[in-house]
């Protein structure tokens, strides 16, 4: 699995973080752990509480990434699925996809 180049990881944290910010204003924040060719994905809420989201695959491409949804009830990631069908795409795809789950707002499926 190649390595996350850096900047692709600056390019993604600042995707994602102002996909947060025009979209999902309940998340102070968003944080990334890379490991391997993984970027891990957490959300900051006001009160501080850290909500782990999802984990993004690195595919050599900065645009398209695999997708797993973090589960809460397993304290893990699931190879998942995005709203369009398909295992992977662009990031903030995924990010709308596990916030709609974790801040219960359906309208990102519709």
């Amino acid at each position: 699995m190649a390595k996350i180049p850096d900047s692709t990881k600056a390019s993604l944290h600042q995707r994602l973080s102002e996909r947060a910010r025009l979209r999902w204003p309940a998340l102070s924040e968003i944080r990334m752990r890379y490991r391997a060719g993984f970027a891990y994905v957490d959300g900051v809420l006001a009160d501080g509480q850290v909500l782990p989201l999802c984990r993004l695959r690195y595919a050599d491409s900065a645009r398209n990434w695999g997708f797993a949804i973090y589960r809460a009830s397993h304290d893990d990631y699931e190879d998942s699925y995005l709203p369009t069908g398909v295992m992977g795409g662009p990031a903030e795809d995924a990010l709308d996809t596990a916030c709609g789950l974790y801040l219960n707002d359906p309208t990102v499926w519709t």
